[in-house]
């Protein structure tokens, strides 16, 4: 029989038709990992442009009633208006190095009367309740800030939040929860400085680290193992074709190369023996 006799039976049919699958599947992986890294590179470029930038005036960078554009995250805007204290919300399970922690959103009061949510910062949980100890107090009175721009977060369903915490930075909610002006949905911002200075503020938003991780890596590696299943697929069918053609004429099969270890082994134990 033929190797191509042999390949064309059902049993290994079946087998090419699951190599088939396995290497289609790898291949899928692979794109998917090359657009996970497409979309990093693309995030690290936006923090590169932005995060330095000089900071400008909210409508240069949010139009009215529109959502922030995704090329000008990160960008510093300068605001100045009035923290409202009493409408102050944290948001629930942030952790930064592994510590679990909360972010202290605390409203502003513009001079147009819009609201604009302001993230000060992170604190970590209590030492005997889920949530801070302290939350240190922004500045009384007017005040100017710089912040950094953030798009809002969806919701999470089935979390749920305690009263004066939220389970997410869900704009639209917290609109609803503000009565003193219409609250700005289209973003919010990371606070960077705010002017007249605190004792003490929470800790304040860390760069994102410029690191695309392994995706790259994992790209070659599915396209790999996607080669690989041929070339395994390539090697049984060749080694039964020739276990059978060797049944056929009575030929031994040659045997397995031993490595170089297993020869010096089998030396040492002749020695013994003599």
């Amino acid at each position: 029989m033929s190797i191509l006799s042999l390949a064309m039976t059902r049993r290994w049919l079946g087998w090419l038709a699951f190599t088939t699958v396995f290497a289609v599947v790898c291949v899928l992986l692979a794109q998917w990992q090359w657009a996970r890294r497409v979309e990093v590179v693309a995030q690290m470029r936006v923090v590169a442009e932005n995060w330095d930038a000089p900071a400008v005036a909210l409508r240069d960078v949010l139009p009215a009633g529109g959502d922030l554009d995704p090329a000008r995250e990160w960008s510093p805007v300068t605001l100045e208006g009035e923290y409202l204290t009493d409408d102050q919300v944290l948001v629930r399970n942030r952790p930064l190095n592994a510590r679990p922690g909360f972010e202290v959103l605390t409203p502003l009061v513009l001079e147009t009367g819009e609201v604009f949510i302001v993230d000060r910062g992170w604190l970590p949980s209590g030492s005997a309740q889920d949530s801070p100890d302290t939350v240190p107090a922004p500045p009384e009175g007017r005040v100017e800030v710089v912040v950094r721009l953030k798009p809002g977060e969806p919701t999470i369903a089935g979390r749920g939040a305690p009263e004066g915490q939220i389970a997410t930075i869900h704009l639209p909610e917290l609109a609803e929860r503000i009565d003193v002006g219409p609250v700005i949905t289209g973003a919010y911002g990371l606070l960077d400085s705010e002017t007249p200075p605190v004792p003490e503020r929470p800790i304040a938003a860390l760069r994102p680290v410029n690191d695309e991780g392994p995706h790259l890596s994992y790209t070659f590696q599915w396209y790999l193992f996607a080669l690989l299943g041929f070339i395994g697929f390539g090697w049984a069918l060749r080694h039964e074709h020739r276990v059978l053609r060797a049944t056929e004429t009575g030929e031994a099969l040659p045997k397995p190369k031993r490595g170089i270890d297993a020869e010096v082994e089998d030396a040492i134990l002749d020695a013994r023996e003599r």
